[in-house]
């Protein structure tokens, strides 16, 4: 690879993740706004109902067939190639199986649709209203799976800054009517036909700056052996989402199921903050992974591996910053934001702090994963994780009463099979003995526990009263955090590494 092609990949790894952080702080703005509203103008129980409703209908996202991710990780891995008829009939494939995996989608949305009202114990009376809304969610889930589709050229070509500033916007819009919904009292019909508004908006956008972009875009019609063989891929990419579905939306399946709607409402607030860390890691990995695809693709295994560390290196100081902050300031933030009244309690916000914390270390190495175009195990192992924290979670919910805390300790065992393998096959790939990776873990892992702790024993003291005071005080925590993590958890060569790329960054930008 030359050095300018590096730099060019740098450059783009950048801006990708500039347009991502912009995405998202609208995003988590709008949340911000739109979340105590949606709690008042739906009331406990019809926000929690919203929020397993969302859920459930993801169950079946897996059913589509999830051309689009094979599209975008196809597309990614044959970056530098010039075959453009090859990329558009990748484009003819993913449409295709598109088409194929509807009428599988349709029939099992429908079973969910009418028996969600059922599952979630609501009143007879209000049976039809969630019926409404989950079939107005099943509609938005199939044509986000069709607007995904230029995008994820888009992603996979190393262009998403592309749509930087202008996907912003449509996220504000989208906000804008969910709150004109709940203005004209449209209850959980009216905000589900916001966000189906919102997916059509989007997919719109995309389609235009795809078209402009990314000159080969188009779609070539396949041959019958090439759909089937991008089926094949795409089964793959389809069953690793249905793991990641249940990885991320049974915990509040399980409550609302086995315990209460309303129960529902205090964990989604409680976890509002920490699940931040998610999304900021996602910007991280999404900004820099189509760029490490091409390197993969080029066999420049060295390089990858280069890259890998720096993505896990940056992935520890924000779960540590972000993670110690938190766990500090999240009772007053909450107290100020909803009331005091939603707040899970320290332990269990602790044990979702570790839960988003295993989670985004798992799905950075399942990324990387992706990248290789190797499935199968991936998903195997997945799968059995995923049953074991079901089956753990929901003893802890039902037998033991445990709620929220039993919940996140269902899930941490489970997942615990994720942490071991993911790394190892990582680590196989790129030829690192899984005993190096162990030693590399004791320092910052020590490190982040004993920020974890304080944090938590400082949050009994320790409370803000004004929104200007929580700002001021999480500022300076973070600050702190910042600093012990960088000259305590980090290594002298990571360190190193981290400022040498961002100083490199700096200079493609000036």
């Amino acid at each position: 690879m030359t050095l300018t092609q590096k730099s060019n990949l740098t450059k783009k790894a950048s801006l990708n993740a500039v347009a991502s952080v912009l995405d998202y702080g609208v995003r988590l703005v709008v949340g911000f706004i739109i979340n105590p509203l949606l709690v008042s103008g739906l009331g406990d129980f019809g926000y929690g109902i919203w929020q397993v409703l969302g859920r459930l209908i993801g169950y079946v996202t897996p059913a589509s067939g999830r051309p689009t991710q094979a599209l975008k990780w196809t597309v990614a891995h044959q970056q530098s190639s010039a075959d453009y008829h090859e990329k558009r009939s990748q484009v003819g494939r993913a449409l295709a199986v598109w088409l194929l995996f509807l009428p599988l989608l349709v029939p099992l949305g429908l079973i969910l649709v009418w028996f969600s009202p059922i599952w979630l114990h609501a009143s007879p009376d209000f049976y039809l209203t969630v019926r409404l809304a989950a079939s107005v969610l099943l509609l938005n889930l199939i044509a986000t799976d069709l607007s995904a589709i230029p995008e994820s050229v888009l992603t996979g070509e190393n262009l998403g800054y592309k749509r930087m500033g202008l996907s912003a916007c449509l996220s504000g819009i989208g906000g804008g009517l969910t709150v004109l919904a709940l203005y004209l009292k449209g209850g959980l019909i009216g905000v589900a036909l916001a966000t189906l508004a919102s997916t059509i908006l989007t997919g719109l956008f995309f389609w235009q700056v795809t078209r402009t972009y990314v000159t080969w875009f188009g779609i070539a019609r396949p041959k019958w052996g090439e759909i089937r063989q991008f089926f094949q891929l795409s089964v793959w990419f389809q069953l690793w989402n249905l793991v990641m579905t249940l990885m991320r939306s049974s915990d509040v399946v399980l409550l609302g199921v086995l315990s209460s709607a309303e129960l529902v409402t205090t964990y989604s607030l409680t976890k509002y903050v920490p699940e931040t860390i998610i999304n900021i890691i996602a910007i991280v990995v999404v900004g820099v992974a189509p760029g490490l695809g091409g390197i993969i693709g080029s066999g420049n295994l060295k390089k990858a591996m280069g890259v890998r560390h720096e993505i896990m290196s940056v992935t520890w100081l924000i779960v540590a910053v972000v993670g110690s902050t938190i766990l500090l300031w999240n009772q007053s933030f909450l107290k100020l934001w909803v009331g005091a009244s939603y707040d899970a309690g320290p332990l269990p916000t602790l044990a979702i702090v570790l839960l988003v914390t295993q989670l985004v270390l798992i799905r950075n190495d399942a990324a990387i994963i992706n990248l290789t175009l190797d499935l199968r195990n991936k998903v195997i192992i997945g799968f059995v994780s995923t049953t074991i924290s079901l089956v753990l979670a929901g003893l802890a919910i039902e037998v033991f009463d445990l709620g929220v805390l039993g919940l996140c300790l269902g899930f941490l065992i489970g997942r615990l099979i994720l942490s071991i393998a993911y790394p190892w096959s990582v680590g196989r790939f790129f030829g690192i003995p899984f005993l190096v990776q162990l030693r590399g873990i004791v320092r910052p892992g020590l490190t982040l526990l004993a920020l974890f702790a304080a944090a938590l024993y400082g949050s009994h003291f320790l409370q803000a009263t004004t929104w200007l005071s929580l700002i001021g005080s999480a500022a300076v925590t973070s600050g702190v955090a910042l600093a012990i993590a960088l000259c305590v958890g980090l290594s002298n060569s990571q360190r190193t590494n981290l400022k040498n790329r961002g100083l490199q960054l700096l200079k493609r930008h000036h």
